[in-house]
C-alpha cells in the first residue's frame, strides 16, 4: 500500500488505510505520524513496539478491541497520543440536519465516542462541507498546524469529518484545504465557528457552549406578546465606540453591563440595538463584513461573556437585537470566499456575486446549503444568545438583482424582471423559520424601497418580516427640518407625506447610525439656526418623531445632541453633557421614552390606522401640525401639537373632536429640557365652539419650535 497521499496532505480516505484493519486476513492496528521515528502501542498499560511501515506509518498485527494510545518519538522529543483513526468509522457517519439545528452538526463540538471495548474517549468532533475538496485537513494547536497529520474523511455527501481524542474547548483550529486539482488553498477558518481569534491568526477556537448558566428564566417563559402593540424605544450602539475607558481600549461585554445597561434603563429605552457583534476581519466595516456567523466578535470578550450581557439585559426587562448580515460576506482569504476552490458561497457570476457597493461577495441564494447555512445561523443566535430580534441589513440589495447596477450590468430572473427570486424565497423561509421557532421572537427589515407587504406575513404573499424600517420618512422628515423655518410652508408635505402609507407595513422610525456618518453630521448639525434655534428644532423635532405612529429607534450619541459625525474609532462626545442644552436634549429623551412607555395611545396602535386622527395638518403657512393618537380602548388619547417656528403662537386654535378636558404631558420647550419657558397651558376644557367641521375647539399658546403633549379626556361627539 503507498502513502503519498498522507506524506502530502492529501488523504481524502484516512480510514480506509488507518486505524484497525484486516491485511489479507490478519487483524493490523495502523498508526500515522510523519514526524515520528518509532511507534509504541499501549493497550491496558502493557507496550507493544510497532513496525515502521513507510516514513511515518507504522504497523502492528494485533486482534485486541481495546482501547490504546500510541506513543511517538523521534531523536529530539517522545509524546503520547490517542489514535483519530481507532474509533469506529461509523460514529463519522451523521446526516445532515434539519436547517434550525445545523449548528448542532456542523463546526466544532465537544463530545464522547465509545470505543470497542466500551472505553468512552473524549476530544472533539470536528465537520466542514467541502464537497469540492480533493482533501481536508484540520490544523490546529494541537498538531502544530501541520496538514499531515489530521487528514479528515468524507462519505461523499460533501462533509468532511473527524474526530479528535484530547482536543478541548480553548484550542484553535482551521481547515487546510485541497481544491480539486490539488492545490493548496489558504487556511480556513470554521464557516461554523462558535468563537474565533482577530487578527493575526484568524483561527477558530473549540467552545464549550455548555459551561454558562442562564438566569433569564423569568423573561425567556414570559408569555407570548405582541411586540407591535407594546412599547419599543430602540438604542442603537455600536459596542465599540460608545464609551471607551480612559487609555482609549474598548469596553468588553462584561464593562457594558456596569455601564451600558444602567444608562438604557436610565434614559427609558426598551430595546438594544447592537450593530452586528458576529466576528469580522475589519473594524471599519462596523461589523457589517462578517465572517463569523455563529461566533460574537472577541473584539469585547468570550461568548460566555456575551450571553451574560444578554442575560443581564433581560434581567432589567431589556430586549436585545442584533443587526444580522445574509446580504454579503468579505473576499478576505480566510473566509468563505472560494472555499474548497470554487464558489461555494457565492455566485459564480459576478454580475451576481460580487457586489459593487461593498467591494464584497454576494451569497448564492438558490443554493439549499447556503440557505441553510444562514437559516441556522440566525436560529443559533436566538437558541444560543437568547437575542428576541433579528435587524436584517440592506434586504433591499438581496432583492434585486440590478441593485446598485448599471444597465448590462446585471442578469434577469426568468421572466425578464429585475427581482431576485431566490433571495425572496429565502427570506420567506428564513422568517417563516424564525416565527415557527421563536413565537416571541420578531425580525426587522432595512429596505429601501417600496417592495410591496414587506411586514405581511408570508401566507399573503409578503416577506414575513415583522417590522420595517421607514426610510421614506427619515428622508423626509431631515429635508423638512433642514430647512429655515421661513421655507418650511413650502416644504410642508414632506413632514405630512408620511401619514399616506404609515400603516401599509409595521414600521419602525429610524435615527440610525447611517445618518451620521459619511460627511452627513449629525442630527443636530442638520438643524437651522443659530445654537439656540438648532438645539429647540432638534427638541421639536424629537417630540413630532415620539408622537409619529411607529416604533422609535436613535442611534447611540443622538440622545446628548452629539456635536460631531460618529467616529467608531473614539467613544461618543459625553464631555458635551457639561452645557444645558445637550443635558436638555439628554433629559428630553428620557422623557419621551418614559411617555412612550407610560402611555397605551402612544404605542398600541403604532401600525393601525384607528389610532390615529389628523386635527391639523394643512397649516404650512404656520408650519403647524396637530394630531391625536389613540389606544386600543380609545381612553386617555394623546394630542400632539407641533409648532416647527420660533414664533411663539398665541391663542392657536384648533379643533377636538369632542367635549372634555386636557392635561400638559410634556412641553418640549420647557427650561428643563433647555427651552425657553414661554408660557403654554397646563390644561384646558373644549369649548362647544365649532372648527375646522367638529363641535369644539380651544385656542392654545404654541411655544416657540416647539412640540405639546396633552393627555385628553373627551366627550365624543
Amino acid at each position: 500500500m503507498h502513502y503519498a497521499d498522507l506524506a502530502n496532505a492529501c488523504e481524502a480516505r484516512p480510514f480506509e488505510k488507518l486505524g484497525r484493519q484486516t491485511i489479507n486476513g490478519q487483524p493490523v492496528i495502523r498508526c500515522w505520524q510523519p514526524d515520528a521515528e518509532r511507534a509504541t502501542l499501549i493497550i491496558a498499560g502493557k507496550r507493544h513496539a510497532m513496525e515502521k511501515a513507510e516514513a511515518g506509518v507504522f504497523e502492528l498485527a494485533l486482534d485486541d478491541p481495546s482501547c490504546y494510545q500510541v506513543e511517538f518519538s523521534n531523536d529530539v522529543s517522545t509524546w503520547i497520543s490517542r489514535d483519530p483513526w481507532s474509533l469506529p468509522q461509523a460514529t463519522f457517519t451523521d446526516k445532515w440536519c434539519e436547517p434550525v439545528d445545523l449548528y448542532n452538526n456542523m463546526g466544532a463540538h465537544l463530545t464522547e465516542h465509545q470505543a470497542d471495548d466500551g472505553t468512552i474517549v473524549h476530544g472533539t468532533r470536528f465537520c466542514v462541507y467541502a464537497p469540492n475538496a480533493r482533501s481536508v485537513a484540520l490544523v490546529g494547536d494541537f498538531n502544530h498546524w501541520d496538514g499531515r497529520r489530521h487528514p479528515m474523511a468524507s462519505n461523499d455527501d460533501g462533509i468532511w469529518r473527524l474526530f479528535v481524542p484530547d482536543v478541548q474547548a480553548g484550542e484553535r483550529y482551521k481547515f487546510e484545504i485541497k481544491d480539486q486539482h490539488g492545490n493548496l488553498l489558504p487556511h480556513k477558518a470554521d464557516p461554523y465557528g462558535f468563537q474565533h481569534e482577530q487578527f493575526p491568526s484568524f483561527a477558530s477556537i473549540v467552545y464549550d457552549p455548555s459551561q454558562y448558566q442562564w438566569q433569564d428564566d423569568a423573561w425567556m417563559n414570559r408569555a407570548k406578546h405582541n411586540p407591535r402593540q407594546s412599547p419599543m424605544s430602540i438604542y442603537e450602539v455600536h459596542i465599540g465606540s460608545w464609551k471607551r475607558h480612559p487609555d482609549g481600549s474598548v469596553y468588553s461585554w462584561l464593562d457594558l453591563i456596569d455601564h451600558l445597561i444602567p444608562y438604557a434603563k436610565e434614559m427609558g429605552y426598551t430595546h438594544l440595538e447592537l450593530l452586528p457583534p458576529m466576528e469580522h476581519p475589519y473594524d471599519g466595516s462596523w461589523g457589517y463584513q462578517p465572517l463569523g456567523l455563529f461566533a460574537p466578535t472577541s473584539r469585547f470578550g468570550t461568548p460566555d461573556e456575551f450571553k451574560a450581557f444578554v442575560d443581564a439585559c433581560h434581567r432589567e426587562n431589556l430586549a436585545v437585537i442584533v443587526d444580522w448580515v445574509p446580504a454579503h460576506f468579505p473576499s478576505d482569504a480566510h473566509g468563505l470566499a472560494r472555499f474548497d476552490g470554487t464558489p461555494l458561497f457565492e455566485y459564480e457570476d459576478p454580475q451576481r456575486g460580487w457586489h459593487p457597493d461593498w467591494q464584497s461577495y454576494i451569497y448564492d441564494f438558490g443554493r439549499e446549503t447556503v440557505q441553510n447555512f444562514l437559516i441556522s445561523s440566525a436560529i443559533y443566535w436566538l437558541d444560543q444568545y437568547h437575542i428576541d430580534g433579528l435587524r436584517v441589513d440592506a434586504v433591499a440589495s438581496m432583492l434585486y438583482h440590478d441593485y446598485s447596477r448599471e444597465e448590462g450590468e446585471w442578469i434577469p430572473n426568468v421572466d425578464g424582471g429585475n427581482q431576485n427570486y431566490e433571495a425572496i424565497h429565502f427570506i420567506r423561509r428564513f422568517n417563516e423559520t424564525v416565527y415557527a421557532r421563536h413565537p416571541n421572537c420578531y425580525t426587522i427589515a432595512e429596505e429601501s424601497t417600496a417592495f410591496p407587504m414587506v411586514s405581511r406575513p408570508t401566507s399573503m404573499g409578503g416577506l414575513g418580516f415583522g417590522f420595517k424600517w421607514n426610510m421614506g420618512w427619515m428622508h423626509d422628515s431631515l429635508e423638512y427640518i433642514k430647512n429655515e423655518p421661513i421655507y418650511r410652508n413650502h416644504h410642508h408635505n414632506e413632514l405630512t407625506f408620511s401619514l399616506i402609507y404609515s400603516f401599509d407595513e409595521n414600521f419602525v422610525l429610524p435615527l440610525s447610525h447611517d445618518e451620521v456618518v459619511h460627511g452627513k453630521g449629525t442630527i443636530l448639525g442638520r438643524m437651522p439656526g443659530d445654537e439656540w434655534q438648532q438645539a429647540a428644532n432638534l427638541r421639536a423635532y424629537y417630540g413630532y418623531m415620539y408622537g409619529h405612529p411607529g416604533k422609535k429607534l436613535n442611534f447611540m450619541g443622538n440622545e446628548i445632541a452629539q456635536c460631531s459625525e460618529w467616529k467608531y474609532q473614539d467613544q461618543l462626545e459625553w464631555w458635551v453633557l457639561q452645557y444645558e442644552r445637550h443635558q436638555g436634549t439628554q433629559t428630553l429623551i428620557k422623557a419621551l421614552n418614559r411617555l412612550h412607555q407610560k402611555e397605551p395611545a402612544l404605542h398600541q396602535l403604532d401600525h393601525d390606522h384607528k389610532g390615529f386622527e389628523w386635527i391639523i395638518s394643512d397649516d404650512a403657512a404656520h408650519s403647524v401640525i396637530a394630531f391625536i393618537r389613540y389606544g386600543i380602548d380609545k381612553k386617555d388619547p394623546i394630542l400632539v401639537v407641533c409648532n416647527f417656528t420660533p414664533v411663539p403662537r398665541e391663542r392657536y386654535r384648533i379643533s377636538l373632536p369632542g367635549a372634555g378636558k386636557a392635561t400638559l404631558l410634556l412641553n418640549t420647550d420647557a427650561e428643563t429640557y433647555g427651552g425657553s419657558g414661554a408660557p403654554a397651558l397646563k390644561s384646558f376644557t373644549a369649548r362647544a365652539e365649532p372648527y375646522h367641521t367638529r363641535s369644539h375647539s380651544i385656542e392654545l399658546s404654541l411655544p416657540p419650535l416647539s412640540t405639546l403633549y396633552y393627555r385628553l379626556k373627551l366627550e365624543r361627539d
